[in-house]
């Protein structure tokens, strides 16, 4: 399942090489509510020809091996509220795409993609760009107890080891707006914008969305899978409303070994007067601006601090 749009699926064979080879599908009815996201591997009956006009229909959805949600916001004051969404399926690893400069590196943001990557049990790869205009020092100082691999990108620059890094895994990409995700995906994938208008045209209506769109790596050796990468233009935040407190101390390796000595149902924010965790970073064995980011995030799971602390 490459895209998703309004009640109709782009499909495409494992083997195939381009994305011009798309299948349009609809859900069969015997599906239920089960949903169906990109990602996603299925089973299709019907013309699966990819003709003009053509349309096959989804009967199964495999199993999936991984499951990247989110929730819509972090408080109640949307109409959506707290509803989890299902980003993607079968993702093998997270690229988080952030700028060392213009924009300034958004470490709250990451934060929250390393807590979603971690509870999904899927990969995290920090891509940092624009490494032209400033050093990653800074960045790699703060997440230096994590062993958090990375790839640094520069205008032109040779992508071979960000290729290393993608080949023969399903990665979804995440980033803010201008941090250079989709220039970095129109080097990766040349005929990128050409394949988007392919599946832009799916539905043909003023809501034809593009949201998030699975893309075929081209083969540059004559071996092995180049892999795919899912494009995210869609997703700028990652609500966490849905993962369990447990969890979300897990988006913070650096911080589990300082819990140890909690008393029971500690609930490691500021108000908890014997959280071990003060002491811990005051005796130096963990960064506090990596205690604060993990605070900030409690705080908005509970929907007490609504502060945007993804900017940061």
């Amino acid at each position: 399942m490459i895209t998703v749009d309004r009640g109709r699926y782009g499909c495409i064979r494992e083997d195939a090489e381009h994305l011009d080879e798309l299948i349009t599908a609809m859900r069969a009815r015997e599906l239920g509510r089960k949903s169906v996201v990109v990602g996603d591997r299925v089973a299709l009956v019907g013309d699966t020809s990819g003709a003009p006009g053509a349309l096959a229909r989804i009967v199964r959805i495999a199993e999936r091996t991984s499951v990247l949600r989110r929730t819509a916001d972090d408080d109640d004051t949307t109409p959506e509220g707290r509803l989890e969404r299902v980003v993607v399926a079968n993702a093998d690893q997270l690229v988080i795409v952030s700028a060392l400069a213009d924009p300034q590196p958004r470490t709250g943001f990451i934060d929250r993609c390393l807590v979603a990557a971690y509870d999904a049990d899927i990969e995290p790869l920090l891509c940092l760009t624009k490494a032209d205009l400033a050093g990653p020092a800074g960045v790699l100082d703060y997440y230096a107890e994590l062993d958090l691999p990375y790839v640094l990108v520069k205008p032109e620059s040779d992508l071979t080891e960000v290729r290393d890094r993608l080949a023969g895994r399903l990665s979804v990409m995440v980033g803010h707006s201008g941090v250079g995700k989709s220039t970095l995906v129109n080097r990766l994938v040349p005929d990128a914008l050409r394949a988007v208008g392919v599946v832009s045209a799916i539905g043909k209506g003023r809501h034809t969305s593009t949201s998030a769109v699975a893309l075929r790596l081209p083969r540059v050796r004559k071996k092995g899978d180049p892999g795919w990468i899912i494009d995210t233009p869609g997703i700028r935040s990652f609500g966490l409303a849905h993962v369990s407190a447990e969890s979300l101390l897990h988006g913070f390796p650096d911080l589990v070994e300082g819990t140890v000595d909690c008393p029971p149902n500690c609930g490691h924010t500021a108000a908890d007067g014997d959280c071990r965790l003060d002491a811990w970073v005051a005796a130096g064995k963990a960064d506090p601006r990596r205690l604060a980011s993990y605070r900030r995030l409690l705080s908005s799971r509970a929907g007490e601090d609504n502060s945007r602390d993804q900017g940061e």
